[in-house]
């Protein structure tokens, strides 16, 4: 896959490569990349993440398969009692009022029964890192259980426990999305091999 020369290639850590198969286009966000494989005509497409970038241009690039943008990742904060799970719950969302999330995420404290509580945070998997470097940061600790990943945003919601508080977080974005139409023209400009 060649790349095109991209000049201030730290600016575009966190954002994605796109192979086309003829050509290759940098600096697509997850949701136009989520766009891309939604469509008919990109779906075949290959999907990398830029790790790292270093001031001569070359990029350290991770692959990603193309079905995580369509899943949800999570992370499960297990209590014991009503008071520690409402202060897990109130930290969390307190953190997001702090310093803002990397994407979109719902926030639930949720019962399965008197002594089963939890404070679920769910959010795209494809930002499963930024979201767990964004708990760090944050220092966010609990004392219970913890349980996280992609099959444990399943057993939630086929556990369906009763939801008793919820908070939408709002990312932060350090990049725009384009709509449709430009999306469709960036493609287009990506570099032919």
């Amino acid at each position: 896959m060649k790349l095109p020369e991209v000049k201030n290639s730290e600016r575009y850590v966190g954002l994605y490569v796109v192979d086309f198969g003829d050509h290759s286009g940098v600096g697509f966000t997850a949701d136009e990349v989520a766009e891309l494989l939604d469509s008919e005509k990109f779906k075949h497409v290959k999907v990398f993440k830029i790790h790292k970038a270093y001031p001569d241009g070359r990029m350290e690039l991770k692959g990603v398969r193309p079905e995580i943008f369509q899943l949800e990742m999570g992370m499960f904060f297990y209590s014991q009692d009503l008071e520690t799970a409402r202060d897990d719950y109130k930290r969390l969302t307190n953190l997001a009022i702090r310093q803002a999330p990397p994407a979109r995420a719902k926030v639930h404290l949720a019962k399965y029964d008197d002594d089963k509580l939890v404070t679920a945070l769910i959010y795209p998997a494809e930002c499963d890192d930024e979201f767990s470097r964004w708990l760090t940061d944050g220092e966010y600790k609990t004392a219970g259980a913890a349980a996280g990943g992609i099959d444990a945003v399943r057993r939630y919601y086929d556990e369906a426990p009763h939801v008793l508080q919820r908070h939408q977080l709002f990312g932060r974005s350090s990049f725009a999305n384009r709509t449709g139409e430009q999306l469709l023209a960036a493609t287009k400009m990506a570099v032919q091999r």
